[in-house]
């Protein structure tokens, strides 16, 4: 594994020689380390000599945090955690099984002196278990063949403290169980899914993982551990010791005689844990159960003293107040000595009356700030030959840095976890003995998601993570592509309601230009609550947000100046966390399981791909690296392909299914509707049966008995691919090996199999494809709560369709089917009301007779539908008058005019899904949007339709989506719960918030913010109204250049506006250039650059000695101690704002941003 080969090379520094002889003899020994080089230490020492071993640590949240980073670089199956339990003994709160089956799975690996790396919290040795010998946490293992009566089963698994759902009940959480027919369903206390053991007679038949919801299996097992759930079992003989010890007790204390017949009836109470002593005769420290051959690590032993200190306090206190006494159930803090085991401590504290076996210098990484000190650290290391480590687990984060690494003439290689010099397991004896060396004088980039770097001078190695680099940096590393922030928040014009992120909700009234010191610069001016007015600068547009409440009506406006504003914020910033912890809970479980990692790819694969007739578009080509890195890496895939309509999102999902069948697992993929299912069978039909993989689809196209034939199959493994409608989540289907499940247009699928596809994504690899994300899934993406790829880029030759929006016209419907059959062409006319259908047919067929025409609709039988769409497919028809079933990606190139009657009765999503049946060749295509002219049209409708009109360019999924949020209003999307928040901070301040909850809640580094430019310089700021006369094209400029954060995003909008209005004029140049100055400025790390007597001054500049020479020529005056540099001014000679950037330009080198 990759930490055999940086253990080689960090266990070479001299320093630790006599640390690694104390070890390996046996002896306690103390290692001086600053605290953010201890996991890497431990893991490297550990990957040295692997065995039991229990790190413990201060603290559940620093037990969480290091965990973390040791299985980042040990793996999750070496790395595990002793929680601390969160109930107390005497209270009627359930244990949360989950916790109670981590520790009881920490604790039998330390005991059978497995090769494991458990870490756990001071306090949460604290609480007593079992004695020594008693087995508690003694699991119970059943495989396929063995021989066990049915009834035994159930009677074990109660005793384990598992509860008895009955034969019908739902096993949808840790600890439960059901016994049914021959068969048990039984969700272990660790899991993260249920599984079924069949019987046959008294013999094990079958072990089949399944899911919870829908009880469907989905893959077959040869054996299931099952672990304990209770930490103490309540046998005849632990129910005779309590009987003995409590009968006297019992005579006297009611409350104790009730108990003691729980007891005897062997009940599921958590309060019979207080009699722990009285069941068991005595109790343990947890630490007492450890193999005598284990590790035990310390990490600072003072600070686990006061840890046990603290937690004392409130266990004394909580069972006074219950009238407890807590001897036996928890260890006093003096007496938990961690056992007599062999001893490492940790430490940088140095303690009277101690010393330190050896101690090793550590320097932190020292990359964040700006891009030239990021390379300037990486030459310093690769100048003098150490081993550079680069931890970049996001492909496309990878390969920015790798890009920028070449660039710059830094040696670079890539060693990922599949790579074949890391692929051995770390358990291996084979992995320590022949490590390859890491290779010096170069960076290495490879694949964990290591949470900090650190610099070991002594070791020559450095290791560094994405994590090191600033907000900025890393988020610019994080993204190949980078999302126009303005693009997925709402776009807004004077007179619209907005949200500034300090000063609270207002409506935006107007631009305005002011005179400061002379000089004319733009405002926003929001107003509110009382008539109070704010004029916000243009750099800071970009907090302001439109507002979009739960029901699209009109806020209450903040009253300046009060804590109104702090109020709504933080109780919506509170809820944001709980619903981020939600959210990232699911991640988290997906992330500790371990899926099936994907081999990579083979010459099959390669010719699959190229028998793809067209080219693949760069877009298309970065999802599929994004998919299959995802496939190949251990962790359960759950990714988003956004990507509009007819934009190759099949083909990617193509090569995804065939790289899982390539490794014999099976494919399932669900679609919306029966003829989408229909069309994806026929293309993957087509594509993999030259391979010898069997496609099967399920849908009313076919008959019940082919239907049975292919559940048979593939509950067999025979189908490798079942393409079907949701009828594929029924508990009928059972895949024989299921690897990938693949989701089309997920957002048309209802709650409940939004559900049970949630409950998939723990245990399968998952793939959603969408064209108009519902706005909630595209901010989970944008939040990091799910990977995301995204294809931006139309099909080469592709043309946007030509929308018309209008009274329903026959002469206008007339020339537009005419139009289209005398280019050989055919049309779809959509009328969405199955009773007049015929009404339709006869208006069509009254506008164009020459037209064959035929019509589908959903409730004609499936037969009659697939006539109709082959004679359709085959031009047999040349008009299909049908309803919305055609909506789900029905392809027929030849098709490319639309005509939708009764346009305002559909949703916008709708109407964009329909707009994408045409057009999708080469051929300009059009869609005609008719409403009646008789009725009134809803104001909700008119918007629709508008946006329609106005959103008709390649790839406006994003947009369209996002109105369609605005017109119905956000409460639909993040639940009832959610309701007060959405409408006391809108939408997108909500979203941000919830995206930082969701980075906190993962443990990730903070967002760094970036550090305030103050830019004094007297010129004149704005676009000129004569220049850029449309106010709602201005906001939008103003708010894409105050949310720049690449000098390439300022260039770009600085094109676009000119060969769209002309050159700019001084104000407006000047505008762009002050927002050059701000980026360059924060990448340096300068706070501020003002004019003052005739003389630039920058202030927290740092100055290259050789550029600080020629500066000096002209005549700058530089102040290296207060890092602060005067440079001379010509008034009426230069331009003052090129003037100051082409210092900052000359400073910093060129600066550029990676594309």
């Amino acid at each position: 594994m990759f930490i055999n080969r940086v253990s080689k090379q960090l266990l070479s520094a001299p320093e630790l020689k006599p640390l690694r002889a104390e070890l390996s003899a046996g002896a306690d020994a103390t290692l001086g380390i600053a605290q953010s080089a201890r996991p890497l230490m431990l893991a490297s020492l550990w990957a040295e000599d692997p065995r039991a071993c229990l790190y413990i640590v201060a603290g559940e949240e620093a037990a969480d945090r290091t965990a973390r980073a040791l299985a980042a670089w040990l793996g999750m199956d070496v790395v595990c955690r002793y929680p601390e339990r969160r109930d107390w003994p005497w209270s009627a709160t359930k244990a949360d099984d989950a916790v109670v089956g981590a520790r009881v799975h920490a604790m039998s690996r330390l005991a059978a002196g497995e090769k494991c790396l458990v870490v756990s919290s001071a306090r949460a040795l604290l609480r007593c278990v079992p004695p020594v010998g008693s087995g508690y946490y003694d699991s119970c293992s059943v495989a396929v063949g063995d021989q066990m009566e049915p009834d035994d089963l159930p009677r074990i698994l109660v005793n384990m403290g598992y509860s008895d759902r009955g034969g019908a009940g739902e096993v949808d959480e840790p600890g439960a169980f059901c016994a049914h027919g021959d068969a048990v369903d039984v969700f272990s206390a660790q899991a993260t899914a249920p599984v079924r053991i069949e019987f046959f007679g008294d013999e094990v038949d079958r072990v089949r993982r399944m899911l919870p919801s829908t009880g469907q299996t989905i893959g077959e097992l040869q054996s299931v551990t099952i672990l304990p759930c209770r930490e103490l079992a309540l046998t005849s003989e632990t129910v005779a010791n309590a009987r003995k010890a409590l009968y006297n007790r019992a005579q006297d204390n009611s409350k104790v005689a009730a108990d003691l017949e729980l007891i005897e009836a062997q009940a599921d109470d958590p309060t019979l844990e207080k009699y722990l002593v009285e069941l068991y005769g005595s109790s343990a420290s947890p630490v007492d159960h450890i193999s005598k051959d284990a590790l035990v690590v310390l990490s600072e032993p003072r600070s686990l003293f006061d840890d046990c200190m603290r937690a004392t306090d409130e266990i004394q206190a909580m069972a006074r107040n219950n009238h407890v006494r807590p001897e036996g159930l928890f260890t006093s803090p003096r007496e938990l000595d961690f056992g007599k085991q062999q001893r490492l401590s940790f430490s940088s504290l140095q303690r009277t009356g101690s010393s330190t076996t050896a101690q090793i210098e550590v320097r932190q990484p020292a990359v964040a700030g700006s891009d030239s000190k990021l390379l300037g650290r990486m030459r310093q290391l690769v100048n003098v030959n150490d081993s550079v480590v680069f931890a970049v687990p996001d492909r496309g984060a990878r390969e920015a840095l790798e890009l920028t690494f070449t660039d710059e003439n830094i040696p670079i290689k890539e060693s990922l976890a599949a790579a074949v010099e890391n692929r051995q397991p770390v358990t291996d004896a084979e992995a320590n003995r022949t490590p390859v060396p890491l290779d010096r004088g170069m960076v290495t980039f490879f694949d964990a998601p290591v949470p900090a770097g650190i610099v070991i001078p002594s070791a020559h190695l450095g290791v560094f993570s994405v994590s090191d680099l600033t907000a900025r940096m890393a988020k610019h590393k994080h993204r190949v592509r980078k999302i126009d922030p303005t693009s997925v928040t709402f776009p807004f014009k004077p007179g619209d309601y907005v949200v500034h992120a300090t000063h609270g909700i207002a409506l935006f009234s107007q631009i305005v230009r002011q005179e400061v010191g002379g000089r004319q610069r733009d405002y926003f001016l929001l107003e509110y609550a009382g008539g109070d007015k704010l004029f916000v600068p243009l750099e800071q547009v970009d907090r302001i947000t439109r507002y979009v409440g739960p029901d699209g009506s009109s806020p209450r406006l903040t009253r300046l100046n009060t804590a109104d504003w702090s109020r709504a914020t933080g109780k919506a910033r509170k809820s944001a966390k709980k619903l981020a912890f939600d959210l990232v809970d699911l991640y988290t479980r997906r992330s500790a399981v371990s899926g099936h990692a994907f081999a990579l790819d083979t010459p099959a694969q390669l010719d699959m791909e190229a028998s793809f007739p067209y080219t693949v578009t760069p877009d298309q080509e970065g999802a599929i690296a994004d998919i299959k890195a995802d496939m190949e890496s251990s962790k359960p895939m759950d990714r988003l392909l956004c990507g509009d309509v007819g934009f190759g999102k099949t083909e990617v999902a193509l090569r995804a299914a065939f790289k899982c069948c390539q490794d014999c697992k099976q494919v399932m993929v669900l679609c919306p509707t029966t003829i989408l299912a229909q069309q994806h069978y026929e293309t993957f039909f087509s594509r993999f049966t030259p391979f010898d993989l069997t496609v099967k689809v399920l849908s009313r196209f076919v008959t019940p008995a082919q239907q049975r034939k292919a559940l048979e199959g593939f509950a067999s493994g025979d189908v490798d691919v079942l393409i079907g409608t949701h009828r594929l989540l029924s508990a009928d289907v059972n895949p024989h090996d299921l690897g990938l499940v693949i989701i089309d247009e997920e957002q048309r699928f209802g709650v409940q199999h939004k559900e049970q596809l949630k409950n998939m994504r723990e245990q399968v690899d998952v793939l959603t494809l969408s064209a108009t994300p519902i706005p909630r899934t595209m901010q989970m993406a944008m939040s990091g709560v799910r990977d995301m790829s995204l294809i931006l880029t139309p099909p080469p030759g592709r043309l946007p369709v030509k929308v018309t929006v209008g009274e329903w016209d026959p002469d206008v419907v007339s020339t537009a089917i005419r139009t289209e059959l005398s280019r050989e062409g055919q049309v779809y006319y959509v009328s969405n009301r199955v009773t007049t259908i015929q009404d339709a047919v006869d208006r069509v067929q009254e506008a164009a007779p020459e037209a064959r025409v035929g019509v589908a609709h959903g409730k004609m039988s499936a037969a009659q539908v697939e006539d109709v769409m082959l004679q359709f497919q085959e031009h047999e028809i040349d008009v299909l008058v049908a309803t919305t079933i055609i909506e789900s990606g029905i392809d027929n190139p030849h098709t490319n005019t639309l005509i939708i009657e009764d346009a305002q009765r559909l949703g916008l999503a709708q109407l964009y899904q329909l707009k994408g049946r045409v057009g999708r060749g080469r051929t300009q295509a059009y869609a005609y949007f008719m409403f009646p002219g008789e009725i009134p049209l809803t104001e909700e409708a008119t918007d629709r339709l508008i946006a329609i009109n106005e959103n008709q360019d390649l790839g406006s999924g994003m947009r369209i989506a996002m109105r369609d949020l605005e017109i119905r209003g956000a409460g639909s999307l993040v639940g009832a719960e959610q309701h007060g928040n959405l409408s006391s901070v809108g939408f997108d301040l909500f979203t941000q918030m919830l995206g930082q909850a969701v980075s906190e809640a993962r443990g990730e580094t903070g967002e760094v913010e970036l550090p305030e430019v103050t830019i004094n310089l007297p010129a004149d700021f704005y676009l000129a109204d004569e220049y850029l006369p449309d106010v709602d094209k201005r906001v939008l400029a103003y708010r894409k250049l105050a949310a720049a954060t690449e000098l390439s995003d300022v260039d770009a909008l600085q094109v676009e506006l000119e060969e769209k209005y002309g050159a700019l004029p001084l104000a407006g140049k000047n505008l762009f250039d002050r927002a050059r100055i701000r980026i360059r400025a924060q990448r340096m790390g300068v706070t501020s650059v003002s004019l003052a007597n005739g003389r630039l001054t920058y202030a927290n500049i740092e100055v290259p000695r050789d550029t600080a020479l020629k500066l000096k020529e002209r005549r700058a005056i530089i102040y290296p101690k207060t890092k602060k540099m005067n440079y001379p001014f010509r008034t009426g000679k230069e331009e003052l704002l090129p003037a100051a950037l082409g210092v900052l330009e000359e400073v910093g080198g060129d600066d550029e941003g990676e594309e």
